[in-house]
């Protein structure tokens, strides 16, 4: 099934369930009043959700309404959780080496992984919000998936039975300012601002033999006012499974109901494909040409972070955003 959330009833949305083809939507506020009250009784939520899901794709469900992608939410709106990893060794291993530096052996056998912004998310189609384009404004096309509760120290062969959406992000970054944020050696705070999740949440069995040792074989394509970015493969060169991300977050504490859990932008050691982030296609021209020409994102930017099947269709709906200067605070 496909979970969605519309804008309307309040800071955590209303929860809806959408049709395979996105045309389509049914209210699902009789089962649950949002997503994160779904997965906070998931295993009784679930196949209620499931046969509402029926009713829908069978038309039988007189009260069913055109999905208006404008109108929704992020799925969650907010979480309590987002842990957002960096599982793509040819992207660290390219940047790392961009500065001069190796990458330590480590890095092979233990994932690298942040607490990331989760007290709200933009919707598929809310501008994306900066004050300053010197901040260096870049997208990161990501897959997330979202757990139900997870016991602390899970192991990744138990932690597979705790994914229950799959879905995209928009992991903004404002590159400009990490250097100097992660020299203090305290992690991020200001350089990591709001992220855009995709229309829809879908369950693994919708993505059938794409889905596969906990990790999505399907191309990550993006796009930049209109112009092919990239197409690159996520379910190549990920070092770390979502079971293994999800076991590492959990090693020390249990991850609640919610529990956001991202892959870390998508990158293949071929960069013929493109790349999924700015970061990442300037550290290819620096090692190419010694300096970068793609600028990082201005205002009136559109940018476009989709997944489709085999077929062409799109999985989860596409995270289409125009980058806008922030309005001023009444005390700034």
């Amino acid at each position: 099934m496909k979970l969605a959330s519309l804008k309307q009833g309040g800071r955590d949305g209303t929860l809806i369930v959408v049709t395979r083809d996105l045309s389509r939507a049914l209210r699902a506020d009789g089962i649950a009043p949002t997503l994160q009250a779904a997965l906070d009784d998931w295993h009784r939520a679930a196949p209620r959700l499931n046969a509402l899901a029926e009713l829908l794709r069978t038309g039988a469900a007189a009260d069913s309404f055109a999905l208006d992608i404008d109108a929704l939410a992020a799925p969650l709106p907010r979480a309590y959780e987002f842990v957002d990893g960096s599982a793509y060794l040819p992207h660290v291993a390219r940047v790392r080496k961009a500065r001069g530096a190796e990458m330590p052996p480590s890095f092979h056998t233990d994932p690298l992984m942040y607490q990331a912004t989760s007290a709200g998310f933009y919707g598929p189609r809310d501008p994306l919000l900066a004050a300053s384009e010197d901040w260096g404004i870049d997208m990161e096309a990501e897959v997330i998936v979202v757990t139900d509760d997870v016991p602390m120290g899970v192991t990744p062969g138990q932690a597979s039975a705790h994914i229950q959406l799959i879905g995209l992000v928009n992991d903004v970054s404002l590159r400009n300012l990490i250097p100097s944020e992660l020299a203090k050696g305290f992690g991020f705070l200001q350089s990591k601002p709001r992220s855009a999740l995709s229309p829809v949440l879908v369950t693994p069995d919708e993505l059938g033999a794409a889905w596969r040792e906990d990790k999505l074989h399907l191309p990550m394509r993006t796009w930049i006012n209109g112009r092919w970015f990239g197409a690159v493969e996520c379910g190549e060169d990920m070092q770390f499974s979502f079971a293994e991300l999800i076991a590492h977050a959990a090693k020390t504490r249990p991850l609640a109901a919610g529990c956001i859990v991202g892959s870390g932008t998508i990158a293949n050691h071929d960069t013929a494909r493109g790349a999924s982030c700015l970061a990442e296609q300037r550290t290819v021209e620096t090692l190419r040409d010694g300096k970068p020409s793609t600028p990082f994102l201005a205002f009136g930017d559109v940018l476009r972070i989709e997944i489709c099947d085999a077929q062409g269709r799109s999985l989860f709906g596409a995270i289409e955003q125009r980058i806008e200067r922030a309005p001023v605070s009444p005390g700034g």
